[in-house]
């Protein structure tokens, strides 16, 4: 598409070289430009991309798209006074407007974007639907998946994605739309069929990112002014703030009274091999799910709201939510064993406290926690995790998370004062390596066990030293079950390296 027809009618004006230039992509990151390039020159808090032009365009960029006084390069340059949205509405037109094509749900909230996204895209899949997924578990649809940068990526990436979706076939896509992708008009110009809000409590403040808790939330709400439909969690004490003035219809959900799609207050917990799972009834309707506890209710209860504002059958929803599973959300991994082993993305206080209560509401024979701490991150977060894995588990495994170029035996340290602040009668192991540690836990995992890995979840990688390597916790544990010889109750042996503290493991 040449400039002229991409800028028409925008608040874009070319002021150098030739309107018939021909642009065949957008970017915002200079490396990735390359021939027929439109790159956009944003702000920075600490660099401006006018700095990076002439980079650009010494790679081929055929356009340069920026705000105040234009760079002195060779190629065409753009004036506009908000780069970001406009990158936003350039990138939906030279990918031909591909949201229009599909039916797009977004997903906001502080927890349970990454599972609500991944129940209503296995709701919608049982249903015969071919969906994409777009979120921090990265992006997916049949026969592709790769991570992202950004929960919601940046607008010319995203349109570029959600067109391929739209070319290979897909009719839907589920998208998380965090805070900051509204903040910075990731996903300007999206008309969401669909938004759904799952809960709200105070969480990326900070330089760079909110300035306050009430920035936070109007950014949270400000995804129901794109949106046809809203569905909100009645159950949350900000939901009125949310819902304030949205322009579209509303449909709530809940165990309070007055909800419009309401479960009942009394869940069962449901436990099928290694599996931990939930049933609610909704109308009279059992439903069930394959992930533990109340939160896992509340996203489940989003998801099949959503599904009905979209006309999807009841029979659909059963069987999406029974089969849907949430790579490093509660995860389960399947071992021949009389133990269950979960993987979670649990790596602060809170999230491992409301993990680790749900999972003792199952009764296990012991609740065995594996956490590290990740390097250069504030110290108070290792004191958080040491105590509240001391007071809730039986037994802990302390090791590495994402060390960068921190000491290990530094983070240690501050874990270990943690665990003495919870409870210094638990006993712990500690074990650098997370590998190790990892088959540890399981070589030592008696009949009746729950072995929560905390902290990475659907990471695929582990930093060392400044330096990311291939690391799955699933693959991990299928491996330590590979292993030949067999110890105790536990399945395979395991290493009985590093520190043992307070009795047996």
């Amino acid at each position: 598409m040449d400039l002229r027809r991409l800028i028409q009618n925008t608040d874009c004006q070319l002021v150098r070289g030739d309107a018939l230039t021909e642009v065949t992509a957008l970017c915002c990151d200079s490396r990735c430009a390359g021939p027929g390039a439109l790159f956009v020159c944003l702000p920075g808090r600490h660099t401006d991309g006018r700095q990076f032009a002439a980079q650009a365009v010494a790679a081929g960029a055929a356009a340069v798209l920026c705000a105040g006084p234009p760079p002195d390069v060779g190629a065409a340059v753009v004036e506009t006074e908000n780069p970001r949205r406009m990158m936003a509405v350039l990138a939906a037109r030279l990918c031909g407007e591909p949201a229009r094509a599909i039916t797009m749900i977004g997903v906001t909230g502080t927890k349970g974007k990454t599972t609500t996204a991944h129940l209503l895209a296995a709701i919608l899949q049982a249903d015969g639907r071919r969906v994409g997924l777009v979120g921090t578990n990265g992006v997916c649809w049949p026969g592709h998946r790769h991570d992202l940068n950004h929960t919601t990526p940046e607008s010319c990436d995203l349109q570029a994605l959600l067109r391929r979706m739209a070319d290979d076939g897909c009719d839907a896509c589920v998208m998380e739309v965090s805070s900051l992708g509204m903040k910075f008009d990731r996903a300007a110009g999206i008309e969401f069929d669909v938004g759904v809000f799952t809960n709200l409590s105070p969480d990326h403040i900070g330089p760079g990112e909110h300035a306050d808790f009430a920035e936070y939330l109007h950014w949270k709400a400000a995804l129901f002014q794109q949106c046809r439909a809203g569905v909100f969690n009645i159950d949350d004490p900000w939901v009125g703030k949310i819902m304030d003035n949205v322009p579209c219809r509303t449909v709530t959900y809940g165990t309070a009274p007055g909800a419009d799609v309401r479960a009942d207050s009394n869940f069962a917990l449901t436990r099928e091999g290694g599996r931990l799972g939930a049933a609610f009834t909704v109308d009279g309707v059992r439903y069930t799910v394959g992930m533990p506890g109340a939160f896992s209710v509340q996203n489940a209860l989003a998801a099949l709201a959503a599904a009905r504002v979209l006309g999807t059958g009841e029979d659909a929803i059963r069987r999406g939510l029974a089969a849907a599973v949430v790579q490093g959300r509660v995860e389960p991994v399947a071992v021949d064993a009389p133990f269950t082993v979960l993987i979670d993305y649990a790596h602060n206080e809170a999230a491992a406290e409301s993990l680790l209560r749900t999972l003792r509401a199952y009764t296990p024979a012991r609740l065995v926690a594996v956490f590290g701490c990740g390097g250069e991150r504030s110290r108070l977060r290792r004191f958080g995790m040491g105590s509240v894995c001391a007071r809730l588990a039986d037994f802990c495994v302390i090791t590495e998370d994402n060390s960068r170029s921190e000491p290990v035996e530094h983070i240690l340290a501050d874990i270990r004062a943690g665990l003495k602040l919870g409870n210094p009668a638990t006993p712990f192991a500690e074990i650098p390596d997370r590998r190790q540690a990892i088959y540890y836990a399981l070589a030592h995992a008696q009949p009746g066990d729950i072995v929560a890995i905390l902290g990475k979840g659907h990471e695929t990688t582990i930093e060392r030293n400044g330096v990311k390597e291939p690391f799955v916790e699933r693959e991990v544990v299928e491996e330590f079950f590979s292993l030949p010889s067999p110890k105790g109750e536990g399945g395979p042996a395991g290493p009985d390296e590093g520190r043992l503290f307070g009795g047996r493991p």
